[in-house]
């Protein structure tokens, strides 16, 4: 992550984060590095719904596409990014091969993720399947895979 930092460093550009199934992991790691205070402006961990739709992801999308859903993490990303006036947003939503009572629908274990960008307003989605037997293990790949994408789109 030190080199997304330092990229995002030398072109003044900002980050924010909408977590759910990461729960935090992806801003946890961006905050590991020195400097990252320059660049990351604000995370928010939403497990429920009710704070996702706080945040400003629309409960209209969550209920016809599902709160696990690419349409749901676009909104997470664009979203947390209006909120906090940052240059790019990634919103991440997802089942770690758990089921949800709350919310049934979506496969037990893929996850959506969603990088905004703010000043092309384009956002780079994508999704991938969790495989491994733990929760740490699958936030640790998602937050790598996070990684890879934000160096390439930068």
């Amino acid at each position: 992550m030190e080199k997304v930092v330092e990229k995002l460093r030398v072109l003044h550009k900002t980050i924010s984060t909408m977590e759910s199934c990461t729960g935090g992991g992806l801003a946890n790691t961006i905050t590991n590095v020195e400097g990252s205070s320059d660049v990351i402006k604000f995370s928010a961990v939403t497990y429920s719904n009710e704070f996702k739709i706080k945040m400003g992801v629309s409960k209209g999308v969550i209920d016809t596409y599902s709160v696990y859903s690419m349409e749901t993490a676009m909104e997470m990303s664009k979203s947390i990014c209006q909120f906090t006036n940052s240059d790019y947003g990634v919103g991440i939503t997802g089942k770690l091969n758990r089921f949800d009572k709350n919310n049934p629908n979506g496969e037990n274990h893929v996850v959506f993720v969603s990088i905004y960008n703010s000043c092309e307003e384009q956002f780079v989605n994508f999704e991938t399947a969790v495989i491994d037997s733990t929760r740490e293990k699958n936030k640790e790949t998602i937050i790598k895979l996070v990684e890879e994408k934000l160096l390439e789109i930068l």
